[in-house]
């Protein structure tokens, strides 16, 4: 027959006060959020205005001299210009970061007079803010080019589509032929079966052209990768983990982490092949992580594609970061 056993008064004291502790550190986070929130508003809204106006007076400069002043020339200062531009109230200032390269021009000089600045007392600022420009613009046209290319579905009956492919199978294994178009072999560039198209369903042509670009730019360390990849114990599925690292490119570029690496890599307007190349640093990086850190099973794939993820974004928060082979 069991018997009975029930918690001492001790043990339930201990757990009401853990809980009690619990609260406590919630009910504080809650504040502390609310105060940051409150803060924000108010600087946004109010003290900025008031501290913007005081500097003015005392330096004769609006806030976009003072950034170009006073930051080097880094992803700092035209994130710092960013901001400034769209935490204004004049639809000139928040226009100019949407505008087209072609227009660029046109809004510095824009700016410049709504900011009432003097060319002849400030020479280098139409310089300095056109190159800002540029970059900002660019970043916002490179991720347009990358969605509309994510978007763009693998389609068999495309025969560019299907050249690109089977130029990806020649660039890694140039010494064995494909014997079909739907093939298990597939399997030995690291696709899940016989037919790759239905691997690029989350990633679209992004995926395939990613994985296309490394194997011709860097056709040494993409089949040195393949190879790494095809390890006994720490092997893994190559062109899989390909399509995963472009999505964790293309939600960086999304998400404006990017911003650092591209605006200290890029003079004025980035393009598509400085996607690719960032892209390229993943494969690299990700093969020599993946090796370090030894994973007991490919189970754990997600864990560490994360840890991985948090490594990068730790980097893109340095302001002179550039993250490139």
């Amino acid at each position: 027959m069991g018997t009975l056993t029930f918690a001492s008064p001790r043990a339930s004291s201990d757990e009401v006060e853990k809980r009690a502790l619990g609260a406590r550190r919630n009910r504080w986070k809650v504040r502390k959020k609310m105060i940051i929130h409150l803060w924000s508003y108010l600087y946004k809204h109010v003290f900025r205005f008031w501290v913007k106006w005081i500097l003015r007076q005392l330096t004769g400069k609006c806030e976009l001299q003072r950034i170009c002043d006073g930051s080097k020339k880094s992803s700092e200062r035209t994130l710092r210009i960013e901001h400034s531009l769209e935490s204004s109230k004049s639809k000139v200032l928040q226009s100019a970061v949407h505008s087209p390269e072609d227009e660029v021009k046109k809004y510095v000089a824009l700016i410049m007079k709504e900011k009432k600045i003097d060319i002849h007392k400030d020479t280098g600022f139409a310089l300095k803010l056109q190159m800002c420009l540029l970059q900002i613009t660019g970043y916002k046209k490179l991720y347009s080019d990358v969605e509309d290319l994510r978007k763009c579905p693998y389609n068999s009956n495309n025969k560019e589509h299907e050249k690109e492919l089977i130029e990806l199978w020649n660039l890694l294994m140039p010494h064995e032929k494909l014997k079909a178009r739907i093939t298990k072999q597939w399997c030995d560039i690291g696709f899940q079966g016989d037919d790759p198209k239905t691997d690029f369903r989350g990633m679209g042509m992004l995926g395939l052209v990613n994985l296309l670009y490394f194997s011709k730019h860097y056709t040494h360390e993409a089949r040195q990768i393949l190879v790494h990849s095809n390890h006994p114990k720490l092997g893994y599925s190559y062109a899989i983990v390909g399509i995963n690292l472009t999505e964790m490119a293309y939600s960086l570029l999304k998400n404006g982490a990017l911003k650092t690496h591209f605006y200290n890599l890029v003079p004025s307007v980035a393009q598509m092949d400085h996607f690719h190349r960032f892209y390229c640093y993943l494969a690299c990086e990700f093969d020599k992580f993946w090796f370090e850190e030894e994973p007991e099973s490919i189970m754990y794939f997600n864990q560490y594609r994360e840890k991985f993820h948090e490594i990068i974004k730790r980097r893109l928060r340095d302001h002179d970061v550039v993250l490139a082979l």
